[in-house]
């Protein structure tokens, strides 16, 4: 019976994270294996510009989103968007390489209308698994919380919000009386620290969450060894609510347990994906929107005295200071210890640099920064080391959105903070942004910021 009972635990325990390694190949494998079956379907010989698509399609989806834990209509429209622009980005590659014609039409419109429908048939199948699994009797699991304040009030109820977890919450323990815990929790007392084991035993519980404050370390000292008595699984809660947590996560350093707080999203296959998927689109960009940078730069060079492409210093990964490229869109051009925001109707500004700020074609050039290494397409807007200096000690965490390359657009932009950022306030909800960018960090949402990048293009009027 035991040995069912922890079978069961470790399978149902960790669902997120095998889920997660499910996506990560699903997705890929379903993208490039929808494509041979199809082009196999229509008697199209698998040649070497279809296994070329194919390595370019899995870099570009490898690892796939974990969608199985939203909601069937927020993974259709995820899908769907992802979806519509890897398209777009494989037309403009077969577009700058002149490939398209090497393809049956057919097969790539096929592919593209069942590529989504049969990763959302997955998804939905998935997750329709994952909750008739989850509420079978056999598979529930019981839990108990100790501590009966506000933070084992937030645990309770993130495992009751979550039924396709197979998890049943009893109550709580604590020592204190009805009037120190939380309202909310007075009613579900089940008793004191000292009947927490017992009362495991008892029942069979399955999982003890702690939630004391790290003040009351002899009182969880002396609870772990006597539920450690029992073969409930125990888990410590630590309150971390008031710390800006970035890509926390626990990890092994030579069989010693460390706990990151605050770390890049970038690291191993994501670093991988993120680069190649950098190098690709830059490339491709670079190769179409390379007349228009002669133009503009010719442009720029006739209009007003001075260089073409603005040089200007900003801070980059881990806030090491790079060199940022920009058509220059102003009279002067400043890069000191003291630098001037653009304002509306700025003087500075000249009559073709005000097109190209307000279209964002300034910018183009740091597709160029993108190749070097310097900056991705998306993340965090590089801002001068002058604004940086200012801005560090003023707003909390500021500094960790270096913890990424800085980007041409990013997820703080296409969410209308977009221009001239002259309150504090202002640059403080766009460093949230910039910060819930590292949180949730997936190629997916990459895609989707470039695609409302290019709506943003030609309908914002924020900019200047």
């Amino acid at each position: 019976m035991f040995e069912d009972r922890a079978k069961t635990r470790t399978f149902y325990s960790a669902p997120q994270s095998v889920t997660s390694l499910v996506a990560a190949f699903s997705e890929p494998a379903i993208t490039v294996g929808l494509f041979v079956a199809i082009s196999l379907a229509f008697n199209e010989p698998i040649v070497r510009a279809d296994l070329t698509l194919c390595l370019l399609i899995f870099a570009l989806t490898f690892p796939g989103r974990n969608r199985f834990w939203d909601r069937p209509l927020n993974a259709a429209v995820d899908i769907s968007t992802s979806w519509l622009t890897l398209l777009v980005i494989m037309l403009l590659c077969g577009y700058a390489t002149r490939s398209l014609e090497l393809f049956n039409p057919q097969v790539i419109l096929s592919w593209a209308v069942a590529t989504p429908v049969v990763q959302w048939l997955v998804m939905f199948t998935g997750r329709w698994s994952i909750r008739r699994l989850a509420s079978l009797p056999e598979n529930r699991r019981t839990a108990v919380v100790v501590g009966a304040g506000a933070l084992g009030v937030k645990v309770s109820n993130a495992f009751q919000a979550r039924g396709d977890i197979g998890l049943s919450f009893l109550g709580y323990f604590d020592d204190r009386a009805d009037d120190r815990v939380d309202a909310s929790a007075a009613g579900a007392r089940l008793g004191s620290l000292k009947q927490v084991a017992g009362y495991v035993r008892e029942h069979g519980v399955h999982e003890v969450y702690i939630t004391l404050p790290l003040g009351s370390q002899p009182r969880i000292l002396e609870l772990m060894e006597q539920v450690q008595g029992t073969t409930a699984s125990v888990f410590f809660v630590p309150d971390v609510f008031g710390i800006s947590i970035i890509q926390g996560r626990l990890q092994d350093m030579n069989g010693v347990p460390v706990v990151g707080l605050c770390e890049t999203p970038f690291t191993g296959a994501n670093r991988l994906v993120k680069r190649v998927s950098d190098v690709v689109l830059a490339s491709v960009i670079v190769v179409l929107i390379s007349p228009f940078l002669v133009a503009i730069a010719l442009g720029v060079k006739l209009s007003s005295p001075g260089p073409a492409v603005f040089k200007q210093r900003r801070n980059g990964l881990d806030g090491e200071e790079i060199v940022v490229y920009k058509f220059r869109s102003m009279r002067s051009q400043d890069d000191g210890q003291v630098i001037r925001q653009a304002t509306k109707d700025d003087s500075r500004i000249t009559p073709l640099g005000a097109f190209l700020r307000r279209t964002s074609m300034d910018e183009l050039p740091q597709f160029i920064n993108v190749l070097q290494g310097r900056m991705s397409i998306v993340g965090p807007r590089p801002h001068a080391v002058a604004h940086n200096e200012q801005y560090r000690q003023l707003i909390k965490a500021y500094m960790v959105r270096h913890k990424v390359k800085p980007g041409i657009t990013g997820w703080a932009q296409v969410n209308g903070h977009r221009g001239e950022t002259d309150t504090i306030e202002k640059m403080q909800a766009r460093v949230e942004y910039d910060l819930e960018y590292l949180r949730n960090w997936s190629l997916g949402l990459d895609l989707q910021i470039i695609a409302r990048t290019i709506k943003l293009v030609f309908f914002d009027r924020n900019a200047y």
